[in-house]
């Protein structure tokens, strides 16, 4: 199984895209707290549209509580990393965990320093300072299924069927 991780998020309308992109992808979503936003926001809503009914989220206090009985792979998403997130390799017979930090600081120093070989960076022009968070999950998330196979994901539109193109 793959899982989002969300430490500290900030901004409501973010949270909101990522739980669409976790939805949509079949993946798990782990909200570390403290929270910058109340769950129920309109933004949040709006955001994650009706996707949301179909996601599975956990809340934790903290860190040391989301990690106490977590085993698999951990790939933490840093722009501090020195190492391109595509030169990780990922399991699927574990679960994975992408970590992502807040968007105003990123994930604790306190944190990625007993990680440094599990951390991954986006890469990007050198003045820039960061991407999107919802952006940098849903690279992420679609590198690690790309790598993995797609588990089950559908290739071809369902909703208006497969030939949809071709019948102009």
């Amino acid at each position: 199984m793959i899982n989002i991780v969300l430490f500290e998020p900030e901004i409501p309308q973010n949270t909101g895209n990522i739980m669409r992109t976790c939805s949509v992808f079949k993946m798990n979503l782990h909200l570390i707290e403290p929270l910058g936003f109340v769950l129920d926001e309109k933004h949040l809503k709006r955001s994650g549209m009706d996707y949301i009914d179909d996601l599975n989220y956990y809340i934790y206090p903290n860190w040391n509580e989301f990690i106490k009985d977590k085993k698999g792979q951990f790939v933490f998403f840093t722009r501090y990393a020195l190492k391109s997130f595509d030169k990780c390799e990922f399991d699927k017979d574990k679960d994975i965990y992408l970590v992502f930090g807040k968007e105003s600081k990123g994930i604790e120093k306190s944190i990625l320093k007993d990680h440094l070989d599990e951390c991954f960076r986006i890469p990007m022009r050198a003045d820039a300072r960061s991407l999107n968070l919802s952006n940098c999950v849903a690279i992420g998330a679609y590198e690690c299924l790309r790598q993995i196979g797609f588990n089950d994901l559908s290739e071809y539109e369902v909703l208006k069927g497969k030939d949809f193109l071709l019948k102009c």
